[in-house]
Order: C-alpha cells, then sequence, then structure tokens
C-alpha cells in the first residue's frame, strides 16, 4: 500500500464527488483512499475564491510513495493511590483531570457553577429578564467560558502538536464534526460545545473520575509549601497535588491564592470594548460577494501599532455571531461574543482591544490585588453608567469623533443598548490607542467604518500572572498547579488545555 500527500485547488461549494475525480486525475488511481489533512480558504484574489485542499491518498496503485508517521500522546496507565484536585472544568482544568484520570490517578473536579444543562437555562433566564446567576454564566458552569463562544480551536503556540491532536480527537469522539481535525480556522460553535463538554464528562466519569459541580474553592492549607487539604464549600479534601483552573474571572480565587503566599505578578493585558457589523458588511469586504457558496460566513483578524505605544488589535471574532453579557459578578457590565456552529446570524462581531499594562491604568506600580481591584471597578462603572445589564454604545464613526449623534443601534445583543459615550468610560490611553487603530482597520476593511461600538472587553487577558515553571508548578511548591488562562500563560481553548495536559503529564511521568 502506497501513501502520498497532495494539495489541491478545488471550488468553494465542491463536492466529495469532486474530490475524489479530482484525486484519482492527479495521482492516476482508480483503487484508493483519502483522509483530509488540512482545509483553508485562499481568497487572496476575490474573482477567484477557492479551497486549498491538502489530502493524504493510500492506494495499492501507489509505488515509492511517503512514509506515514503520526504523533500521538501516549499516556501510561497504571494504578495510583494518590488523589488529585482539580479545581474549574474549562478546557485546563478538565483535560487536565481527564489526563489524569486515564493515567490511573483518583481525581475529583471541582466546578464552582453547575452542569451544562442547568447553566444554560439559567443564562436564558438571564437573557430574558436581567436576573443574574452568580453560579452560572458566561464564566462559570461546565465547560467554563468556552462552552457559550465562537469554539474558535485555533493557536499560536508551538511544541502542542501531541496534545492538540489528543484534544481534537477527543472533541470528534465526543460528539464534534470530523472536519475540526483538518479545517485551518476550525470552530465548533457553543451549540456543538454545550453537547460535548457533557459528552466529556460522562466519560471522565465512566473512567473513575469524580465531578462535584456548585462546589467553589474556598481554601487551601499549606504544610511545608506543600498542599495537604482543600476547603470547598462543600467540606475539605485531602490532596496529593493540586490543580487550579478557574479562569480569569474568578477575582476571590486570586485573592485567596495570594494571601496563602501563592506569587504572582502583573502583566501587559488588553481592554476595550466590542466591535460589531453586519456580517454582510463582511463577506462583501473579505469576498467582494455578499454571501460565497459553500463557505458560512467570513472571518476577519486586524492589528495596528495604533499610538506607537498600544497595539490595538481584534480578538476572539464571532462571525454570524451574538453579542453576550458576560458579567462574572452581579452589578459588572462586561461583554463577549458567541456563535453558532452555522454562524448564520445577521451580525459579526469581535473585541477591539488595546493592550496595556496594570501600573499605566492605575499611573501607579499596583500589586496584583490591585491590578484586579482597577479592573474590577471599570467593570462596574460601565454597570453604574445603565444602572443595569444593557451595554454601552456608540457607533465606530461617534467614537472617532468623540461626540454621540447615534441614538439607536441595530444590534444582537440581547439586554438591549444604552447611547454611551465610551470615549469617556474607557481609560484614555486606551481610547487613545483604540481611535488610532479603528482608524487603520477602517483603511482595510472596506465599510468598517459603519460598524458599532459595544459595552467593556475586560477578558481577553488577565492582567496578572503566577510565577511557575514551565510544567506549571507554582514556585516554591511540591504540588501545587496552576495552569490555562488563570495561570497567566495560556489563552483559548486549544492552548488551555494544552496546558492542563502538559502539567497533568509532568506528573503522570513522576
Amino acid at each position: 500500500m502506497g501513501y502520498k500527500t497532495i494539495t489541491l485547488k478545488l471550488p468553494t461549494d465542491y463536492s466529495n464527488e469532486q474530490l475524489k475525480s479530482k484525486i484519482s486525475k492527479e495521482l492516476r488511481v482508480k483503487d484508493f483512499d483519502f483522509q483530509i489533512e488540512n482545509k483553508s480558504l485562499d481568497a487572496r484574489k476575490k474573482s477567484n475564491i477557492y479551497w486549498l485542499v491538502k489530502v493524504a491518498v493510500s492506494s495499492p496503485e501507489i509505488k515509492n510513495g511517503e512514509q506515514l508517521d503520526k504523533e500521538e500522546l501516549e499516556i501510561p496507565y497504571k494504578k495510583r493511590y494518590q488523589k488529585i484536585v482539580v479545581v474549574g472544568s474549562g478546557p485546563a482544568g478538565f483535560f487536565a483531570a481527564f489526563t489524569l484520570q486515564k493515567a490511573g490517578f483518583q481525581v475529583t473536579l471541582l466546578e464552582r457553577g453547575s452542569e451544562v444543562k442547568k447553566r444554560s437555562q439559567a443564562i436564558s433566564g438571564f437573557e430574558r429578564g436581567g436576573v443574574f446567576d452568580p453560579k452560572n454564566n458566561y464564566a462559570f458552569g461546565e465547560g467554563g467560558a468556552g462552552t457559550f463562544s465562537d469554539g474558535k480551536l485555533t493557536s499560536r503556540s508551538k511544541r502542542i502538536s501531541k496534545e492538540k491532536q489528543f484534544i481534537l480527537s477527543s472533541y470528534v469522539e465526543a460528539g464534534a464534526p470530523e472536519e475540526i481535525m483538518y479545517m485551518a480556522h476550525p470552530h465548533l460553535g457553543t451549540d456543538n460545545l454545550r453537547k460535548i463538554v457533557k459528552n466529556l464528562r460522562i466519560e471522565f466519569e465512566n473512567t473513575g473520575g469524580e465531578i462535584l459541580f456548585e462546589t467553589m474553592l474556598e481554601d487551601i492549607l499549606i504544610v511545608n509549601n506543600k498542599v495537604k487539604e482543600v476547603r470547598t464549600s462543600a467540606g475539605n479534601i485531602q490532596a496529593d497535588a493540586l490543580f487550579i483552573a478557574t479562569g480569569h474571572s474568578a477575582y476571590e480565587t486570586y485573592k485567596m491564592l495570594i494571601k496563602n503566599g501563592i506569587p504572582f505578578r502583573t502583566k501587559n493585558f488588553a481592554i476595550g470594548s466590542r466591535m460589531e457589523h453586519r456580517q454582510e458588511i463582511i463577506n462583501s469586504a473579505q469576498w467582494g460577494h455578499s454571501k460565497l457558496p459553500g463557505v458560512k460566513a467570513a472571518e476577519y483578524r486586524v492589528t495596528s501599532p495604533a499610538d506607537g505605544k498600544h497595539q490595538v488589535f481584534s480578538f476572539c471574532m464571532c462571525p454570524g455571531g451574538t453579542v453576550v453579557p458576560a458579567a462574572a459578578y452581579e452589578n459588572t457590565n462586561i461583554v463577549n461574543g458567541m456563535s453558532y456552529y452555522q454562524r448564520n446570524g445577521k451580525f459579526a462581531n469581535a473585541a477591539c482591544v488595546a493592550g496595556i499594562h496594570p501600573d499605566e491604568l492605575a499611573g501607579k506600580t499596583v500589586s496584583p490585588i490591585d491590578a484586579l481591584n482597577n479592573l474590577q471597578k471599570l467593570e462596574e462603572a460601565f454597570y453604574n453608567f445603565s444602572n443595569s445589564y444593557s451595554a454601552p454604545a456608540c457607533s465606530i464613526s461617534d467614537f472617532l469623533k468623540q461626540k454621540s449623534k447615534v441614538t439607536k443601534l441595530d444590534s444582537s445583543y440581547p439586554l438591549g443598548l444604552t447611547p454611551a459615550p465610551l470615549w469617556e468610560l474607557l481609560p484614555q490611553p486606551v481610547v487613545l490607542a483604540m481611535q488610532a487603530g479603528l482608524l487603520d482597520f477602517n483603511r482595510k476593511i472596506r465599510g468598517f467604518e459603519t460598524g458599532n461600538l459595544l459595552g467593556f472587553e475586560s477578558k481577553t487577558s488577565s492582567p496578572i500572572q503566577v510565577i511557575r515553571e514551565k510544567n506549571g508548578l507554582v514556585e516554591g511548591f511540591e504540588n501545587l498547579y496552576m495552569i490555562g488562562e488563570g495561570s497567566g500563560y495560556a489563552g483559548g481553548i486549544i492552548s488551555s488545555a494544552a496546558d492542563g495536559i502538559k502539567a497533568a503529564m509532568s506528573l503522570v511521568v513522576v
């Protein structure tokens, strides 16, 4: 059996039969099997947009073919008697727990929110009536913040090929579409993610893992630089190792850890607002057409040096998506983006954020706790402006001119918009950088100036970072690991999950 990889150009609405015919002609074979390895859209020329499809073909008719070589993550199993506690069921926490359970440890996974069905019901109730649930919202609950997102599976992290393959194959086994294994920009959509996190949880439990929902980490007992006991709202748990993966919204957890001597430092992070446009405007700008057969919705990713001091960039772009109220705590007002797998909503949205350091925001050197407190004050200020979870908003053109003209804005945001001078609510260094960046974006994407800016986007990254080793072990501790976005070293589903796996594997091989 010979093996060969080839890359083909195919129309955007190609069929499986067309793909097979192209393979047959290209390799001059009739009897073959194939697997798509990569698929990306080439839209550099709007008059000739096509898919570039890399396929791996195996056939007895192929002579002197290539060698098939696939790296796989190996998790050696043996019965182990150490009790491991993992806090947080987002990608980092879940995949750390999943890996450790597969390796034979006794793992208990704690989640402050509820299982995904109850969480979904609470979020629906919040969006209908504005009644906030501190346990179940867009930040907390089964699957973490990623459960209610676009479900992007791209990552800029290097040296995680084995981990990434394991993550993707685990998702496929749990019901994800197989295309995530080969798409250049794969995504799951929140509708798929809600099913996937439930199915993965069931598999985790079937292998002997324990998950405790609505269980809050309250404190930890440390003796001689070693965690001995985990104290929770449901009682105390003895632990031979503790993995903390609480995400970047769990402010009280950060403060508890700092109180217990866990070392943190401040770092650059990014804040701003969320941009929203009609999807057909983005489609026309990117493709030259309002629709493209075989492609769901156009994406964009833009960056700008802005004012020369603070880079401004888009983040978490959600084609055909929805802007959502992502507050983690009552009386704070934060926005984020979400989309379904089909990406067929009327609007496109993305964060528009400027990189900045907490010291610059405060005008002085601040501690990690001060950085968190200052960020929370900003989140509260946006709530106080409307005295509700309605999103303060303005048009991009008004933001650039610093003049309020448009009073009615069309939006996907479920809790309504309140016209607001965002240039007064956001910190001035961020405003000046965003204005320069938006002018740049307007030049790069036709029609971009027609969009709106909504609310406060504060969860792009964390303003603080734990001091840890490469494997996630917190500096100065023997058995305390901090992983994922909350550690300050990862961002997004794949890099966070891979961070959790790497930390878990460092314990597996000991």
